[in-house]
């Protein structure tokens, strides 16, 4: 989800309007100094335009609820994309013209190879969303928690192909502890995507039912 925030106009408008009308007597050199500040404002504004924040290490890459049937739990499913390469890396342009710059200014033109995806699985009320689907799930609760299998596939183009997890380890609450919450981490060997190609994790019941998916995509 993406929140647009419009600023700047509305506030100048309304400045203008607030000001007193006054007669103009500004000479000459005043004037050209204050159109070389506008020109260097817009200057400004078109070249942050084309770029964006830089990226971090870990970056969330959603979130969705479930619903348990018979149970009528919610389970709340959260997906992190950790790769150490990116971080500081930057979108510049936009549109067919948009690129990636790495934190030291080199083009990237490959998918990340090595990076994890970080799932944190809960049924606790971590969220105010109802749930997007429901499944039937047999196990109890926390038992499916503990028994969450993934999938991983990539595509570029047309083409796509699944990848096997290099590993694929539970970290934080040891299993034998009963607990509400799981995190898993799943390391992944992408091999060589182009830049453009997106990978998906989708997240499954031990019976192999999609519970929810999650996207990496840099383009």
């Amino acid at each position: 989800m993406k929140l647009l925030v419009y600023h700047g106009v509305a506030s100048s408008r309304y400045a203008r309007e607030a000001r007193p009308n006054k007669p103009m007597k500004l000479r000459n050199t005043t004037g050209c100094f204050l159109v070389l500040i506008g020109l260097g404002i817009a200057a400004f504004s078109g070249d942050a335009s084309k770029s964006s924040p830089g990226m971090h290490a870990a970056t969330p890459t959603g979130y969705d609820v479930i619903g348990l049937k018979p149970s009528g739990t919610n389970l709340s499913i959260m997906g992190l994309i950790e790769c150490p390469e990116l971080e500081g890396a930057m979108h510049v342009s936009e549109g067919t013209n948009s690129k990636l710059v790495s934190a030291s200014g080199e083009a990237i033109t490959e998918f990340p190879q090595h990076f994890s995806f970080r799932i944190t699985a809960s049924l606790r009320k971590l969220v105010i969303d109802g749930p997007i689907a429901s499944v039937n799930v047999p196990e109890d609760p926390q038992e499916l928690l503990l028994k969450l299998k993934f999938r991983i596939r990539a595509y570029s183009g047309l083409e796509s192909h699944e990848i096997v997890p290099e590993a694929i380890e539970m970290i934080g609450m040891p299993a034998d502890v009963p607990y509400d919450e799981r995190i898993y981490r799943i390391s992944v060997d992408a091999g060589t995507i182009p830049i453009t190609g997106r990978v998906i994790i989708e997240i499954l019941t031990p019976e192999g039912e999609r519970l929810t998916h999650f996207p990496f995509s840099l383009l």
